[in-house]
């Protein structure tokens, strides 16, 4: 991997759309991925980024899908929905693409850094988000945010 500060803005925006392009393939197929993360996707050559990692994927038929009480999920990548009612859908997915956006444009540090899970869904059912990233411009902070509504304030 390269080292921090090594990537253009163009470079980081291009891997997200990468990204978010294979999302809406998986949206297209019915597929909701429930553990989208930085750390699941693949960079290959010229810095294409290929979404993998399919374990917790699901096929459904109504764009949403009700996890069984007591699974394990990546509480740091969840929309308030999934760790309140354990219900997946593509709206869980881009929640989970807007955090991915924040680790793309922080250079790989991880959300909510110094937080516990139980303080994370604390703050984000209080409404707080996360900062905006140093790279990232306010348009694309804002992009980042429509895929986390009800913006009140930010945490570091």
């Amino acid at each position: 991997m390269s080292q921090r500060g090594s990537f253009s803005k163009e470079t980081l925006l291009g891997m997200c759309q990468d990204v978010c392009e294979g999302m809406a393939y998986l949206e297209q197929n019915s597929v909701i991925h429930r553990d989208l993360a930085a750390r699941n996707c693949l960079v290959g050559e010229s810095h294409v980024v290929k979404v993998s990692d399919f374990g917790m994927s699901r096929i459904v038929l109504d764009d949403q899908y009700t996890s069984s009480t007591g699974t394990k999920f990546p509480v740091k990548w969840s929309a308030p929905e999934v760790f309140s009612y354990s219900n997946y859908s593509t709206k869980s997915d881009v929640w989970s693409f807007g955090v991915l956006m924040w680790e793309v444009f922080s250079e790989g540090k991880i959300p909510y850094e110094n937080r516990t899970n139980g303080e994370v869904v604390e703050e984000i059912n209080a409404g707080f988000r996360l900062y905006k990233p140093k790279l990232a411009s306010k348009a694309i902070y804002e992009v980042m945010s429509h895929c986390h509504p009800f913006l009140f304030c930010c945490i570091s």
